[in-house]
């Protein structure tokens, strides 16, 4: 196995899964992986809108963890696929609260990264009653400076040939507001506009999210996966909408994780979210550790933060 692979428990398969109906058209994909009786954890995937897969099921010890691993609305095996309509930051948090309850679980660690850490805090704000412990990676907390470190003017001068793709669909009268002139190409009448914008979304954030060199992903074309296309109007559509979060909302309101026991691992070189939100959630947050990884950047499967991820998992296993 490759080093980063050796990190990671052996795979392994659901001993339950199915799809749960919660409200406005929507279903969400789930499954139980690891013991019956062991500790219940829930896993948030990242984007908004990529989905969980086999590997993510591997961060947990399956002797002593009982996963609930599930894809949010809208993306993954949940339909109907790539919709907008009743897609929110606080329509995720209760189908969190309705996956809980369904299950009998009193409460549960909650594993997230990027995305899935906002979403995270987001949950363990709303109901810290329900939550044991987390783990958190690549903090983002949905700030306008985040955002605009990301999609105006910052991660592109560390990748400005990859920055130029990316605002290559744009007319030139667009591209001082990226993420809105996205939103009107991701939602155009026209497939072809809408599978070319999604290729060059989705590249922009594939190209910049590891130190290690990633394939070339290609921006022209005639057709874009469904998925490409769920995860890049998904994670626009929540953009847009400065994901239905107040302006430093989940900072502010970090206190109410007291008394949570919390592990939250950063990439050093995270050019997607920086350290410094990660720094200040600790600062704030009485009872967290923070763990920087010297020699990574955002990924989850880079080896020190894979390394890290599982450590906490296996120490806040009890």
């Amino acid at each position: 196995m490759r080093g980063d692979e050796a990190r990671l428990y052996p795979s392994i398969e659901p001993f339950a899964s199915g799809r749960l109906p919660v409200g406005d058209g929507h279903e969400l994909y789930w499954e139980l992986c690891g013991n019956p009786e062991g500790k219940p954890a829930v896993f948030l995937h990242g984007g908004p809108g990529s989905g969980c897969g086999p590997v993510h099921r591997r961060l947990f010890d399956p002797a002593r963890y009982k996963v609930l691993l599930f894809d949010q609305r809208g993306c993954g095996r949940s339909t109907p696929l790539a919709t907008l309509e009743a897609n929110t930051t606080w329509h995720l948090v209760a189908d969190i609260e309705r996956l809980r309850t369904h299950f009998g679980v009193e409460r549960w660690m909650v594993f997230g990264g990027s995305w899935g850490a906002t979403l995270g805090l987001a949950y363990a704000q709303s109901h810290p009653e329900r939550v044991s412990e987390m783990v958190l990676r690549g903090v983002f907390s949905g700030r306008k400076a985040e955002l605009d470190w990301f999609y105006r003017a910052g991660a592109s001068r560390l990748f400005p040939d990859e920055w130029e793709l990316f605002l290559a669909p744009l007319e030139e009268g667009e591209r001082a507001d990226p993420i809105a002139a996205y939103r009107r190409l991701l939602t155009h009448e026209d497939p072809a506009e809408r599978g070319r914008a999604a290729r060059a979304w989705t590249r922009w954030e594939a190209r910049t999210v590891s130190m290690r060199t990633l394939p070339v992903l290609p921006v022209d074309g005639t057709a874009a996966s469904a998925a490409t296309l769920a995860f890049a109007r998904i994670e626009n559509h929540y953009f847009v909408h400065d994901l239905w979060l107040e302006e430093g909302q989940l900072l502010r309101q970090a206190h109410r994780l007291s008394g949570i026991p919390g592990v939250i691992v950063q990439g050093r070189y995270d050019v997607v979210t920086p350290p410094i939100t990660a720094w200040e959630l600790h600062k704030a947050w009485a009872g967290s550790q923070l763990t920087i990884v010297e020699d990574a950047g955002h990924a989850f499967s880079e080896p020190g933060t894979l390394k890290a991820l599982v450590a906490a998992t296996d120490r806040l296993a009890g």
